[in-house]
């Protein structure tokens, strides 16, 4: 299944306590287990004004819907075709 990366503007998310991420992580969960969906959530990295998300999902559509269940932002939803890291460097 693909692989997204979701940008989430949200102000002040660098603010967060550990009970709001904890409430936020949450309500995605149980709307993921609402929706019934192959979607899985990997990981989120929050940064001052955005969290970005990284899901597997079968299409955009599908993330797009958990966002708007979740009443969450999906500002850019990008599909990721490659990743690379410091040993892609390494010569084969």
């Amino acid at each position: 299944m693909p692989k997204f990366i979701i940008e989430r503007e949200i102000p002040k998310a660098g603010a967060f306590t550990a009970q709001d991420l904890q409430a936020i992580s949450e309500k995605s969960c149980n709307v993921l287990a609402s929706m019934r969906s192959p979607i899985q959530w990997v990981e989120s990295y929050v940064t001052d004004n955005k969290v970005y998300c990284i899901y597997i999902a079968p299409d955009e559509m599908a993330i797009r819907a958990h966002a708007e269940q979740g009443d969450f932002p999906a500002n850019r939803v990008s599909r990721i075709l490659s990743v690379i890291d410091p040993t892609t460097a390494e010569s084969c």
